[in-house]
């Protein structure tokens, strides 16, 4: 295991999106927020995607730099095309329009198409609490097609995000966040490069067999090689049975059918498409019974007996920020297999040695 310090760890990643085509700003900022998912704990969102990212640049299928473009533009709602740029660039735009148009008129919803992977959803669920708003987020993968349904063994999904962002006054947000199945597939990545081990039964073979086996998803691969879940025949599976099916499901409609994205199909260029829907909590409430009333009911909620092996009953968010505080403190744990792959990376876009020292203090 390789321990990382918080910016040294931004600064390295920084580095390698530099010198792979992205302008300073733009790779400072894909650095920032893949380690904000460290940070919190979402590994599977983090870090670990630099080579997936670098590849994805140099197939053409991710463009540096790119300023969205506004396709439908109405008081209330926006149709926002990112034109395949990095998720980590044109994500924070469309969160921006929607943010902008909800506090003139109240409530907005915005459809981004044609994104490249925005990574932890929850960044743009935390973009919209800062300004005050309440977010609600229905994210699809198109061309990643991962997930079986409930009651299948072949893939028809993407691993289908769902997000809620809840400002509180005074007090960090609550957001809610979570992939429909029942790991992201950034999960079996980290497993397959000697991170946090599967749930048992996370995955699916085409026989029926559960499985925790990453090769399932990927096919066989070397300890540093390329992770291709088109070379695997196995699924993960939704979570929840029929019910994360069915969300899963509404994601793909809503995020990728609704946006123009398009939903899951074989063979097609990657995309995330997030259908975002934006609400002032100060406009439906000019009393101001919102804030104290998710006090009192989340102080409810906590104050609770908890299972015997649990210390407390937690809200969404809790466990990242503990993480988040724990990290900040001490550094971002990476696996060796996982940290050598990104070393890699960095090698063959042309960062030299010295970086990498400096990144490991």
């Amino acid at each position: 295991m390789v321990t990382v310090q918080v910016e040294k760890l931004i600064d390295f990643v920084a580095d390698v999106f530099g010198h792979a085509g992205s302008s300073a700003p733009e790779a400072q900022r894909i650095a920032r927020y893949l380690t904000t998912a460290n940070l919190t704990g979402h590994d599977s969102h983090g870090v670990i995607r630099v080579p997936v990212y670098v590849r994805w640049k140099n197939m053409g299928a991710v463009v540096p730099d790119q300023t969205v473009d506004l396709v439908v533009d109405t008081p209330s709602l926006a149709v926002v095309d990112g034109k395949f740029g990095y998720g980590q660039t044109v994500a924070p735009q469309a969160v921006k329009i929607g943010i902008d148009k909800c506090k003139a008129g109240g409530l907005a919803a915005v459809a981004l198409r044609n994104a490249g992977h925005i990574g932890r959803v929850g960044d743009w669920a935390e973009m919209a609490a800062e300004e005050g708003l309440v977010s609600i987020h229905f994210v699809n993968a198109a061309g990643s097609i991962l997930v079986a349904p409930y009651g299948g063994v072949e893939r028809r999904l993407s691993t289908a995000p769902y997000c809620v962002g809840i400002p509180r006054t005074g007090d960090r947000p609550i957001v809610l966040d979570f992939a429909t199945s029942i790991v992201a597939e950034g999960k079996v990545l980290v497993a397959s490069r000697g991170g946090k081990k599967l749930p048992k039964g996370a995955l699916i073979r085409q026989d029926g067999v559960l499985s925790e086996d990453p090769t399932t998803l990927y096919g066989p691969y070397t300890p540093e090689g390329t992770r291709d879940h088109s070379q695997g025949t196995g699924a993960i599976r939704a979570f929840g049975e029929h019910k994360g099916s069915g969300l899963a499901l509404i994601c793909e409609l809503l995020g990728g059918a609704l946006t123009g994205t398009g939903a899951t199909a074989p063979n097609r260029r990657f995309a995330n498409g997030m259908f975002a829907i934006y609400v002032d909590p100060r406009r439906i409430d000019p009393n101001n019974f919102f804030d104290g009333e998710i006090a009192r009911y989340v102080s409810y909620f906590k104050n609770t007996k908890p299972v015997a092996g649990n210390d407390a009953v937690l809200i969404p968010g809790d466990p990242e920020a503990r993480t988040r505080a724990e990290r900040t403190r001490n550094g971002v744990p990476l696996p060796d297999e996982t940290w050598a792959a990104i070393v890699n990376t960095a090698r063959e876009v042309g960062v030299g040695e010295d970086a990498v020292r400096r990144a490991l203090g």
